[in-house]
């Protein structure tokens, strides 16, 4: 139990999905008070078998986040806000980015004037990404590479951030920006490939269908969604994180070829094919990227805890349990 939590308000937005959920698990463990706050749109993750065991443990709201007069009522009287809501496919953002512009921004603009109207000294983290970094110029990718997204989703999850940091420095709203890497494990989407294509490689294998590898040679790193929550939890606690925006990575750089072979011997069976990298995909493509987090190293004292091995088997052990759940 984590006594900074013991008896907390919290509100999770976007906490029927895969981080905000798993967030919600260790809150409700450390004593919390946790409020979750989530649309359950169809292509964003949502998911109440994702609350499964700690169900009677938490209250839910079903709202949008653009609903100002909702969320006055929701952050009103709340210590803590983790910000998870958000539109995470990059091609869906290509394909319809007014969606994107109003989830990304208009949504985070509608949280952040309700917490400002009602609730001023609320402490917030927002889920951030590595997308705003577009294509890296070097790796690993700092804090201070330059910004350079090469989609939709990725301007607008800067506007988002840039609205939170604003916030903070002016209205002094307390808020923390994390960007994330490939978080990985239980309660990821596996449906298709809006969180990850990693989700996409768990269902196959459980299905006995092919992984299909596109290119095979870019380079990532990810994260175990066990250490991601953890990296909120610290940054949510540590004054010295307020203003302050911070990569969250993985512990291991591995090439796509090689996590589905990696995955496939997990799994103790499987076939991988290597396909072209589609048209559509290859323009919003980044290349290799992995982070450079000694900043949250160094001031939070977070770092990765979960080896790359341990996050894909107890991922595989969860989706065999429970993959009628999920696709």
């Amino acid at each position: 139990m984590n006594a900074d939590f013991l008896g907390a308000r919290v509100l999770i937005t976007g906490g029927l999905g895969f981080i905000g959920s798993n967030l919600a698990r260790r809150l409700v463990s450390s004593g919390a008070e946790v409020t979750i706050v989530d649309n359950l749109f169809p292509d964003y993750g949502g998911s109440m078998f994702n609350l499964e065991g700690i169900a009677e443990s938490v209250r839910v709201n079903i709202s949008d986040v653009r609903n100002g007069p909702a969320m006055q009522h929701l952050v009103r009287d709340q210590d803590f806000l983790f910000n998870l809501a958000g539109q995470t496919s990059h091609l869906d953002s290509m394909l319809n980015p007014t969606a994107d512009l109003e989830i990304n921004c208009a949504a985070q603009l509608a949280i952040l004037e309700a917490c400002r109207s009602v609730n001023p000294g609320i402490r917030i983290v927002f889920a951030s990404t590595r997308q705003i970094y577009g294509k890296p110029e070097q790796l690993p990718v700092s804090e201070t590479h330059p910004l350079n997204p090469v989609d939709v989703n990725g301007i607008n999850k800067i506007a988002g951030e840039m609205y939170h940091l604003l916030y903070s420095r002016v209205h002094r709203i307390r808020a923390t920006s994390l960007r994330l890497t490939n978080t990985i494990g239980p309660r990821m989407r596996i449906k298709d490939a809006r969180q990850t294509f990693v989700g996409v490689w768990i269902r196959n294998l459980l299905r006995g269908e092919p992984i299909e590898v596109w290119g095979g040679t870019q380079r990532r790193d990810f994260t175990d969604v066990d250490d991601a929550v953890e990296a909120f939890l610290l940054a949510a606690r540590d004054r010295r994180a307020e203003g302050e925006v911070y990569n969250v990575g993985g512990p291991e750089v591995i090439d796509l070829k090689s996590l589905a072979q990696l995955m496939i011997e997990v799994n103790e069976g499987g076939q991988m094919l290597e396909r072209e990298f589609p048209t559509e995909r290859r323009a919003i493509d980044i290349g290799d990227y992995y982070a450079d987090f000694s900043k949250i190293r160094e001031q939070l004292g977070w770092s990765p805890q979960h080896k790359l091995r341990e996050t894909i088997e107890r991922t595989l052990a969860f989706y065999r349990k429970h993959l009628a759940e999920y696709v």
